[in-house]
Order: C-alpha cells, then sequence, then structure tokens
C-alpha cells in the first residue's frame, strides 16, 4: 500500500492512503489521525489501511478524491529519529581518492551513519529555501526505510522484520560548509539543513521484485532544470543493506516506532550512470580532469528525484523542488 499525509491536522499531517497510480486518494483518520500513530500501532493499523487501499485501488472506496501533490506534507512532517548512512562506498572512495586519502579498512564492515535533522520534514513540492549560494547547495538523492519500534541489540535478521515502509529523500547538503565543520571532529550541524520526503511512502510488499535482500533493485532518477543528471541502481553497489543499518543503529539504543533510516548518496561504480548528488559529479571530473567543472545549484534551480517500476511508473511520486534564497529575519 501507499500512505501519505496532507497539510491539514497540525505539524504531523492528516493520514491517507494513495492509490497505487498515484491519482487518487482517501482520507484515513478513522484508523490513525497521523501515520506516525499508524506507525505506533502497526500491527493493528496496517490490516485496516491495506485494506481501504485495495478499496481505492478497486474504485470503491468512499471519499475518495484527485490526489494534488501540492497539497502533501512530507509522509512524516516530523519524526522522532533521522539516522543516516553512506552504505554506497564507490561514492567514498571516489571523494576520498580525489582529496589523495585511503578509505579506511573498517569502513567495509562498519556503517558510516549520522544522526540528522529529523524536526522538520519538507514536503515533496516545498522549496528548498537557503540564506546564501556560497554555502554550496547540493542534494543527495536517497532511499530510506521507516522502521515500527526496535528492540535494542537486534541482528540484521531481527531488523529486517521491522522494516515497515519505504521512501526517498533529498537529503539536502551545503557542502561549502561541510569542511570546516567536520575538522572540529563533532559532525554535522549547520551543513545540514532540512531534507524532503517523496509524496508517498510504500509497503515492501508494493516494490515486488525490486525488494531483495532489503535493498531497492531500481534506479534513482534525477533531472536538474529538465535535464538528465543520473539513473544509478541503488540495488547495486550498496555495502550495506537496510537491515544492517538498522542493527548498527539499534546497538546501543532502541529505535522509536517512525525513525527513518537512510542509504546515502546512491552511487555505482559505473559513472556513466551519472550522480545523484553534485558532489559526487564533481568528485568524478576532479579524478577526470584535475578540478571540478559543475558548479553547486544557484537559486532558481530546479530538481526532480523519483524512481520508476519495470513498467515505467512512479513508485513513490516524484520530489520536485525549487532552490530558493530565505530572507535574513
Amino acid at each position: 500500500m501507499k500512505l501519505g499525509s496532507l497539510k491539514q491536522g497540525g505539524r504531523d499531517g492528516s493520514l491517507i492512503v494513495v492509490s497505487r497510480d498515484l491519482k487518487t486518494a482517501v482520507r484515513a483518520e478513522a484508523i490513525a489521525p497521523t501515520l506516525q500513530r499508524a506507525l505506533e500501532d502497526w500491527d493493528a493499523a496496517a490490516p485496516r489501511l491495506n485494506a481501504l487501499y485495495e478499496d481505492l485501488c478497486a474504485g470503491r472506496a468512499a471519499g475518495a478524491f484527485v490526489l494534488d501533490m501540492h497539497l502533501l506534507a512530507a509522509p512524516l512532517p516530523r519524526a522522532y529519529e533521522f539516522v543516516d548512512g553512506s552504505a554506497y562506498l564507490p561514492h567514498v572512495e571516489r571523494v576520498r581518492r580525489a582529496r589523495g586519502a585511503q578509505v579506511p579498512e573498517s569502513f567495509y564492515v562498519d556503517p558510516l551513519m549520522y544522526q540528522a535533522v529529523s524536526a522538520g520534514f519538507l514536503g515533496p513540492r516545498d522549496p528548498v529555501k537557503v540564506v546564501s549560494a556560497d554555502y554550496g547547495i547540493d542534494l543527495e538523492a536517497e532511499v530510506v526505510v521507516i522502521t515500527d519500534d526496535v528492540p535494542m541489540a537486534v541482528t540484521p535478521e531481527q531488523a529486517a522484520e521491522h522494516i515497515q515502509l519505504i521512501g526517498l529523500v533529498n537529503d539536502v547538503s551545503l557542502r561549502n560548509l561541510i569542511p570546516p565543520e567536520l575538522a572540529k571532529g563533532f559532525g554535522f550541524l549547520q551543513s545540514k539543513p532540512r531534507s524532503a520526503l517523496s509524496p508517498v511512502f510504500v509497503t515492501p510488499d508494493e516494490l515486488g521484485a525490486a525488494w531483495q535482500g532489503n535493498k531497492v533493485h531500481l534506479a534513482m532518477l534525477t533531472h536538474i532544470n529538465g535535464e538528465w543528471f543520473g539513473a544509478p541502481e541503488a540495488g547495486v553497489d550498496m555495502q550495506f543493506d537496510f537491515a544492517q543499518l538498522i542493527a548498527h543503529a539499534a546497538k546501543t539504543r532502541p529505535l522509536s516506532a517512525g525513525t527513518i533510516v537512510g542509504s546515502g548518496t546512491v552511487a555505482n561504480e559505473d559513472t556513466s550512470l551519472g550522480a545523484s548528488c553534485f558532489a559526487e559529479r564533481r568528485t568524478v571530473e576532479t579524478l577526470r580532469d584535475g578540478k571540478p567543472s559543475t558548479p553547486f545549484m544557484a537559486f532558481g534551480d530546479r530538481l526532480r528525484i523519483e524512481m520508476l517500476d519495470a513498467e515505467g511508473r512512479s513508485v513513490f511520486g516524484a520530489i520536485e523542488q525549487t532552490i530558493e534564497q530565505q530572507p535574513r529575519p
């Protein structure tokens, strides 16, 4: 099934069930007022939501309406946790090679992960607002999974049972703020503003054969200003699957229902498939030409991120955003 949230009902939105073709929707407040509430009682809520989804797709759901993507909030407008990994090591390897550094052996057995911003997510059509283009505005097209309650110290095999929903994220990065911030040795803060989530999250069964080995085996398609930017395969070159990432995050603490776990920027060894962020493209240019030639994003630039199934249908809907300048208060 596919679930989303309308920009109504307060900061956590109002839960809706969305049809497979993303054209219609129906309110689901009678089952759970918000997606967060549904995840907190998933065993009881999921069967009822799925029954409503089947009715909607069959054209027999009372109260169904035409879906307007501009009325959507993020499926989870805010979450208790967002932990973001860096599971695509070709990206990590290239970035380090471009600056003459080696990848530590531990990176191949112990995932990279940080605590990301979760207090608020942009909706799929909300603009990315940044004070200055000098910050080095970048997108990062990633896959995310959403969990129910995850106990502390779960194994990857156990963690896989807690993956309830899958979606996409534009994990916005301000690249020129990252080096001095990380040089302090205390992680990201100012360089990581709010991210945007796909119009809907879907249950794993909705992906069919594209969900295997706790990975999404589809291309991450990105366009910038209407031009093809990249379509790397999300199921290829992913060093750690989502079950491993969840187990890593839960090693010393439980994860609350509604936790979002990110894959990191989707990247492949095969650079002909393009990139999922400007930092990746600039790194490839640096390795090839000695310096980058593609600038970071500017005000007015437009981005589109989505995944298409084998029949060419959008699975999660598209994240479509414009880069805008944020006035100073």
